[in-house]
């Protein structure tokens, strides 16, 4: 007698198999919308730090006063006087000035000076429970950014 092979998967092994794969990409799709906001705020912290560096290092190798725009108003900030990059919908900003206080609105010049001061601000990036703060020294103008 000969005997019959099957070579098919059966209705309940194709049932399992789409349940776990649905399941993956559920579960995925929850880590990874979470995950976004705190990748573009990472990025900007970045950004913004480096190019806030690089102004206060060409003040000192120019001899030339040297500043960064802030512009809370259309979500930008730039080297010079126009803010040129963007920043993400999901990014807060938040510019803490020592007379006036806690500012989101406005623009907002982070001078550097040729012998090495700057503006004594700092400035807040939060997405959800996540911030960076950057500090800026006023006396040396050096900057620090950190977590908070």
């Amino acid at each position: 007698m000969v005997a019959m092979k099957n070579n098919g998967f059966t209705l309940l092994e194709i049932i399992i198999v789409l349940t776990l794969v649905t399941l993956v990409l559920g579960l995925s799709t929850v880590y990874f919308a979470g995950y976004l906001p705190s990748v573009k705020l990472d990025a900007t912290g970045r950004e913004m730090a480096a190019l806030i560096r690089q102004a206060r290092s060409q003040a000192l190798l120019k001899m030339e006063t040297q500043s960064v725009m802030i512009d809370l108003d259309d979500r930008s900030y730039g080297l010079g006087t126009e803010a040129t990059k963007n920043i993400p919908a999901s990014v807060l900003v938040t510019v803490l000035d020592p007379f006036y206080g806690e500012l989101r609105q406005g623009k907002f010049p982070l001078v550097f000076h040729p012998v090495g001061g700057g503006e004594g601000r700092t400035i807040i990036l939060s997405a959800g429970k996540k911030k960076i703060r950057i500090d800026l020294d006023p006396i040396t103008g050096a900057v620090k950014s950190r977590y908070q």
